[in-house]
């Protein structure tokens, strides 16, 4: 039995629901507008089960709140916020345009943006050496110490440049103190061995991201924060999209874990960000599921929103595939495509969709086929990092695919 079709009031009711959910709470800066879903081709019954999946892991205790927002054709069909902004020092509200530390999916939304929109002014090439930037960056010695290939800039975005995941911030504070300079922590992460010959294997490492971000400061003469504000926030309208929040948002910012008794709040929680101050290419930004829906919408758009160009389509286009030099990486530059990350991917979205996730439990991804994008943003670390969230952001692509009726 059909029963979109036995159900129309049922339906009906839910589609008035969810369009009061998508427009419910206010909206600062540049935002996509609403959309009932069955106008642009999409199931309100189908997209009703984001709900239950969504409550039922806030009741798990998976972690204490999250905003959920889904748009599909540039317009938002579903907005909402669950659960709480924090449990300690005590229960805070949460509300759909609060600010979270999205972690890493800082690579690919300031970072690797900043370092194309370099390739694009003829400033660098991915084909430059590492070393042409930063000289002490040390190479692969294989067998009777002979030594391997050079990284290049296309290493440091697919994680394919030999380099471990992280390196111990306490151990570099002592070091080069805390805090330190970016300059300072890549020398440090230069030095490190390589644990494997140039483009031999993915291996996702926060350190090839901090080392971009030396770059794109060396070679644009402004640090990653005020480059990725001046190129890519500002002219988008993304509003709410900064690296270490204004003392005036703070309190709009949800807190992560509990350090020292006191929740992290408006303060990054990867720990080599925070030793920079807060500004690192492999996190420190926060954001809202409003501005990232746009950030979104304009890959979508092949670099464009609004009539406003970010990227050039061609750049879009290389960015999110598998770069054919690392193949068997899985990565786009700065984009997650196949790889064991993929998960936010769910089931049905296509192997032409793209993302990211980050540690903190933040999560987007992207798919052009259908032209639809899915936010989540949760503090699963919140309050002791014990949270979990990847079964559910495969869960939630899942339903939202599920939703697509037509294109």
């Amino acid at each position: 039995m059909n029963t979109e079709h036995t159900m129309p009031n049922l339906a009906g009711s839910i589609v008035l629901i969810l369009f009061a959910f998508a427009v419910s709470g206010p909206v600062r800066g540049a935002a996509l507008p609403a959309a009932k879903p069955e106008s642009v081709g999409m199931s309100s019954r189908q997209l009703a089960f984001l709900d239950k999946i969504v409550d039922e892991a806030v009741a798990r205790k998976d972690f204490p709140g999250a905003v959920l927002l889904v748009a599909h054709k540039g317009q938002v069909v579903y907005r909402k916020a669950f659960g709480v902004s924090q449990l300690i020092p005590e229960k805070r509200p949460l509300t759909a345009d609060m600010i979270f530390d999205l972690a890493s999916v800082t690579k690919p939304v300031a970072t690797a943006t900043a370092v194309m929109l370099l390739v694009e002014r003829g400033d660098i090439r991915l084909w430059d050496r590492v070393r042409v930037y930063v000289p002490e960056f040390s190479i692969w010695y294989g067998e009777k110490g002979i030594a391997g290939e050079e990284a290049r800039l296309y290493n440091l975005l697919t994680h394919t440049s030999g380099l471990p995941p992280y390196t111990d911030a306490k151990e570099a504070a002592k070091k080069l103190g805390d805090p330190c300079t970016t300059a300072d922590l890549v020398k440090l992460i230069a030095a490190i061995p390589k644990e494997m010959p140039v483009g031999k294997e993915f291996v996702y490492s926060c350190l090839n991201y901090i080392t971009l971000a030396h770059i794109v400061h060396k070679v644009s003469g402004q640090t990653l924060d005020e480059f990725a504000a001046e190129n890519i926030f500002k002219p988008l309208g993304m509003t709410r999209t900064f690296y270490r929040p204004p003392a005036d948002l703070i309190d709009q910012c949800v807190p992560t874990e509990v350090i020292d008794g006191k929740p992290l709040r408006g303060v990054v929680h990867d720990p080599l960000a925070r030793l920079q101050g807060g500004v690192s290419g492999n996190a420190g930004l926060f954001s809202t599921a409003d501005d990232l829906a746009v950030f979104a919408q304009m890959m979508l758009g092949r670099g464009t929103f609004n009539g406003i160009r970010i990227l050039s389509p061609l750049t879009v286009d290389r960015m999110t595939e598998i770069f054919p030099k690392v193949g068997a990486s899985g990565r786009g530059l700065g984009w997650d495509i196949e790889t064991d990350y993929s998960t936010v991917r769910g089931d049905l979205f296509g192997t032409g969709s793209y993302g990211h996730s980050g540690y903190t439990g933040t999560s987007i991804w992207i798919d052009r086929e259908t032209e639809t994008s899915v936010v989540l943003l949760t503090n699963r670390v919140h309050p002791d990092d014990k949270g979990d969230i990847i079964a559910l952001r495969s869960k939630v692509a899942n339903v939202v695919a599920a939703s697509i009726r037509g294109q």
